[in-house]
């Protein structure tokens, strides 16, 4: 039986069997540690009975850096499309090639989107490559919708769907949006 625990810093000397898939980004050690000094709270490991990581969520709640157009926000009165209010994000969800389909994405992206529930957060959003079927798939399957298609967002040209989930304070769903396929954006257009 797996269980999902806050991950720590002797966990980034275990977690090189999960980053195995080609389509998984691998980051340096610091970018690791920033995210476990900032948000602690929303990075969790998912261990196995044998003591081995299976998988890993790295995430962070923010907004946009400027300021909000009119305070309070309100999703009704921002006149900004590209602002971005207070929300969650997941920036890195990985699970071994020998633990896939047990459900620990699910459960690992469940515990971060009740952690920026917690935080008051609108949303949940993540970014996936546009050819990447399976991973669109499963963000579906947890209630993940496509909200623009990123242009040219990766260095090797390929777009992004930025996916999202609202959260309990979105009441009416107004941070999602259908047929987000075909909203296109560049780069410089999202924070």
């Amino acid at each position: 039986m797996s269980f999902i625990r806050p991950m720590v810093p002797g966990d980034l000397l275990k977690i090189s069997s999960t980053n195995l898939d080609h389509l998984t980004e691998t980051y340096n050690i610091g970018f690791y540690l920033e995210y476990l000094t900032k948000w602690p709270d929303l990075c969790k490991v998912i261990e196995g009975h044998d003591g081995q990581i299976e998988g890993y969520i790295l995430g962070k709640v923010e907004s946009s850096p400027y300021p909000v157009p009119l305070y309070p926000y309100h999703p009704d009165t921002n006149p900004d499309p590209h602002y971005l209010p207070w929300h969650g994000h997941i920036t890195a969800l990985t699970v071994a090639p020998s633990a896939r389909r047990l459900g620990h994405a699910t459960r690992l992206s469940a515990a971060l989107e009740q952690g920026a529930d917690a935080q008051k957060g609108w949303f949940v959003d993540l970014y996936v490559r546009a050819s990447n079927e399976i991973a669109k798939e499963l963000y579906r399957k947890m209630g993940y919708s496509v909200y623009r298609r990123v242009l040219d967002y990766y260095n090797d040209g390929e777009d992004a769907f930025d996916m999202r989930k609202s959260l309990s304070r979105d009441v009416g769903g107004k941070h999602v949006r259908e047929n987000g396929e075909n909203f296109h954006v560049r780069p410089e257009d999202v924070w």
